[in-house]
């Protein structure tokens, strides 16, 4: 009697094995799949005449998956680069001519049309997302951010004329309560939240070493 060895290269003779498609999720995510998942405002035992709750979760998020706010707002006239302040260049004034409306942009501060009065979720349950059953690890949250596309004078100078800001995908990593600002990470080509070093970025990129 001989002991069964397992080959060295099991997993790639399993790979193998596949036949026909398959309802197995292949595509790699740093986001939890309850972080997707849409808030629905009904019980969770099912009232005779009414969907699922399942049901109505799963619509509703196809549903919120086909809207785009870059677009949404292209749709209005809204040019998403004007979107942030810059600094005052008297050398570049346009003429009145050339100019839609005034010579100089208003801006307000965001504070006066902040409203979370009908907010779904506070901050907390937001982040609260990140957390899978079984896990004392935090991960990030899906979300988009208007930022620019160049990180290193984004850093510098977040009002430089030369920057261009767009919508892009991120992480939602941590939430500050006094200045009321999340921070978050872009995501890579894959759609993934790592560090410099390819890891995956936890509990909004505290680590031991602090």
């Amino acid at each position: 009697v001989t002991k069964f060895k397992i080959p060295a290269d099991f997993i790639s003779l399993l790979d193998k094995q596949g036949v026909g498609s398959s309802t197995e999720i292949l595509a790699e995510s740093d986001f939890p799949a309850q972080s997707f998942k849409p808030k629905v405002q009904m019980p969770f035992k099912r009232i005779p005449g009414q969907n699922p709750r399942k049901v109505e979760e799963e619509r509703r998020r196809r549903f919120y998956l086909t809207f785009d706010i870059a677009e949404l707002l292209a749709s209005k006239g809204i040019d998403s680069n004007q979107l942030m302040p810059r600094h005052y260049d008297p050398d570049n004034i346009p003429p009145i001519e050339e100019t839609k409306d005034t010579v100089f942009p208003i801006y307000l501060p965001l504070k006066v049309f902040d409203n979370d009065e009908f907010d779904c979720r506070t901050p907390e349950e937001w982040l609260s997302l990140g957390r899978e059953p079984g896990s004392s690890d935090r991960k990030p949250v899906p979300g988009k951010a208007l930022l620019p596309t160049d990180d290193v004078l984004g850093h510098e100078d977040p009002k430089s004329q030369e920057l261009i800001y767009k919508w892009i995908d991120v992480g939602v990593l941590d939430y500050d309560k006094e200045t009321d600002l999340y921070l978050v990470h872009k995501t890579d080509q894959k759609g993934l939240v790592r560090d410099e070093e390819g890891r995956p970025i936890l509990n909004g990129g505290v680590t031991p070493e602090g």
